[in-house]
């Protein structure tokens, strides 16, 4: 298939494959599949050119059920696989699906350089703040007090932010979403539609180990006061519209203003130092979570730079394989072996 060739028309069914999904009942899993199974057919793209590749966990299931290609690869190295995946051929559609003890434990080293490098795929991190396959364990970034198998007096250790070590990472693209919510599609669009590394957080719960831990603002009575759904040149206001964010010149901080405010901020996707604001803000004090798109800044992709490293350096050269092996030190047997 080539650019000039239509891509068929296709639908969410086209993408889900025959296998049966196994999670536990009510986990937030089955609504990110079927988010991203009605969204594919929007996007473009042919399901025998995408490929989804998981390390280990709950999420890591996610590949058995597209009917695309996938990898089911080994513990926080699903960067690393789908790295040479677009390296070895750059059309292909990359998704990376992992969990926050998957991608931010062992694989965190695996994250932070698949981001600096900027490879041209989607990254989708399920954070419920537990162990879920193994059986409840604390991860990266589960709160202070957790108690778990591994905590039974509660967590002492301070978590991870996932959003902000991909901003100290060097992500170009830093969104988050929800499980079930409904605009769970848009920002998963928008995260293909980047050019390079995009990384998006979804808040899931896992209703056997730790459920309700994002009630504070999921809950529908609490969402509308506690959700700010970020848009590029549109007013920070939640609420309903009654409260906005403000920057406060001398704490350099944002602050909660009165909707109608003159100084309510006017989201732009490429101001990083609002976007670490934005994602610091915490629920429980008086601010709201911020989701959508926090922040967006493209630049030139890792795959495109070695493409275009290994053009100007076979540029004017003629591949000559015996050349290449007989260069250097080199030497010739000719006698027969001796017998032992």
């Amino acid at each position: 298939m080539n650019e000039l060739t239509p891509i068929p028309t296709t639908t969410a069914k086209d993408w889900a494959s025959d296998q049966e999904v196994r999670w536990c009942p009510g986990c937030g899993d089955y609504a990110v599949l079927k988010a991203v199974q009605r969204t594919m057919p929007d996007l473009g793209t042919a399901r025998e050119k995408t490929v989804f590749v998981s390390g280990i966990g709950c999420s890591s299931r996610f590949p058995y059920y597209m009917a695309t290609y996938g990898f089911h690869t080994i513990h926080g190295r699903a960067p690393a696989f789908a790295t040479g995946i677009k390296l070895a051929n750059p059309e292909l559609d990359v998704w990376i699906i992992t969990g926050d003890g998957d991608a931010l434990s062992i694989g965190g080293n695996h994250t932070m350089h698949v981001l600096r490098r900027n490879l041209d795929c989607q990254i989708l991190l399920f954070n419920n703040e537990i162990y879920g396959l193994t059986k409840g364990q604390y991860s990266p970034t589960s709160r202070p007090g957790t108690r778990s198998p591994s905590t039974p007096f509660g967590s002492v250790d301070r978590p991870i932010t996932p959003c902000m070590f991909a901003l100290g990472s060097g992500a170009r693209f830093i969104a988050r979403g929800i499980d079930v919510h409904k605009n769970l599609p848009d920002v998963l669009r928008a995260a293909h539609a980047h050019k390079g590394a995009s990384f998006v957080e979804i808040f899931q719960n896992c209703i056997v180990y730790n459920d309700e831990v994002f009630a504070s603002f999921t809950e529908k009575k609490s969402a509308g006061q506690k959700q700010l759904w970020l848009q590029p040149g549109e007013k920070m206001l939640f609420d309903g519209g009654t409260k906005g964010l403000a920057l406060d010149i001398e704490a350099l901080a944002l602050k909660v203003v009165d909707g109608t405010d003159p100084s309510v901020i006017v989201h732009n996707p490429k101001n990083r130092g609002i976007a670490a604001m934005l994602i610091e803000m915490r629920e429980d004090e008086d601010f709201p979570v911020a989701l959508g798109v926090i922040y967006e800044d493209a630049r030139p992709t890792f795959e495109q730079a070695v493409i275009e490293q290994n053009a100007a350096a076979a540029s004017g050269k003629t591949p000559d394989l015996q050349a290449l092996v007989a260069r250097g030190q080199t030497w010739q047997i000719t006698k027969e072996p001796r017998e032992l």
